[in-house]
């Protein structure tokens, strides 16, 4: 099963591979020496990869002190050092998505079309299967979809769904599920949430008004908030992340596509930047496709 695993994370990272590690492979190979030259392209490969300029600039300078302290001299002997220093920029790895206590609410957030409603679900099934009693809340009532999207994913994963109308009060709908996960004795309530980023009072004052209600009504339960970042807008993404971070506290963040896009290096600036963990990467449409996030799996699987 692990192996089945690791496969395909490294399928799904092929395409950021080709942009990053085979270029990497390919300065090393003709570099004759370990010169200025070649750390300027190792960054410029490193930027283009949507590693950011900040993070690519750090990862060169801590390249710069490991070769020197190793006394390297020999240009592919530079690759397990860049695999070395991007492992410890990504760090200790926190990727449980298992409560810590029950009841636990989590709070999933996250702009339409980065896939928080299917991230909901894969995450619910995965709850499921550990027998943990899962409840949904519906709270994105301002698309019809996103209700009916939800309902299908808790029809697949055998969980309960709490919802509304389109339209309804997003409140109310959590306000709802909060009397029911405690009816129910539920361990796991999972909300989703309206994704608009495009007025930070609105949802600063949305999220204050659910925030106040589960604070009121379900004080006993351990809150966490998840953010889900669609892995195919690159720096995009890291934007989307710091705007959020100034509206709530973020836990973990939930990176979706990277199947998809050349563009998976902006997990290592979301780390190094934010300091926010990556909880699970999606490479795939299945529901093991959703994967707990191991720093050194991820590296090894780019390289």
């Amino acid at each position: 099963m692990f192996g089945n695993l690791f496969d395909k994370l490294k399928t799904g990272l092929t395409k950021t591979k080709e942009n990053f590690t085979n270029k990497v492979t390919d300065a090393l190979t003709t570099a004759i020496k370990i010169d200025e030259d070649l750390y300027e392209e190792l960054e410029e490969i490193l930027i283009t990869a949507d590693i950011g300029v900040e993070t690519s600039i750090d990862i060169i300078e801590k390249l710069r002190e490991k070769v020197k302290e190793k006394k390297i001299k020999d240009p592919l002997q530079v690759n397990d050092c860049l695999k070395e220093v991007i492992i410890e920029i990504l760090g200790e790895d926190d990727n449980s998505i298992e409560p810590e206590q029950t009841p636990e609410l989590l709070f999933i957030i996250g702009v339409n079309g980065a896939g928080k409603t299917t991230s909901i679900g894969k995450i619910s099934a995965k709850l499921k299967s550990k027998d943990y009693k899962v409840l949904l809340a519906a709270a994105d009532t301002f698309r019809a979809a996103a209700i009916d999207q939800l309902q299908v994913w808790a029809d697949r994963s055998k969980v309960e769904l709490i919802k509304h109308s389109e339209g309804s009060d997003p409140g109310a709908v959590v306000f709802d599920a909060i009397q029911a996960a405690k009816a129910r004795k539920s361990d796991v309530l999972i909300c989703d949430t309206a994704g608009r980023l495009h007025n930070k009072k609105n949802l600063m004052n949305e999220l204050g008004k659910i925030n106040r209600i589960i604070d009121r009504e379900f004080a006993e339960a351990k809150k966490k908030t998840y953010l889900v970042l669609d892995g195919t807008t690159g720096q995009n993404a890291l934007i989307q992340a710091k705007e959020f971070k100034e509206v709530c506290p973020i836990d973990g963040i939930i990176l979706t596509k990277l199947d998809g896009t050349a563009k998976g290096g902006v997990v290592i600036a979301i780390k190094h930047l934010l300091n926010i963990p990556v909880k699970m990467i999606g490479v795939g449409e299945g529901i093991d496709d959703l994967q707990a996030f191991n720093s050194k799996e991820f590296v090894e699987a780019l390289f």
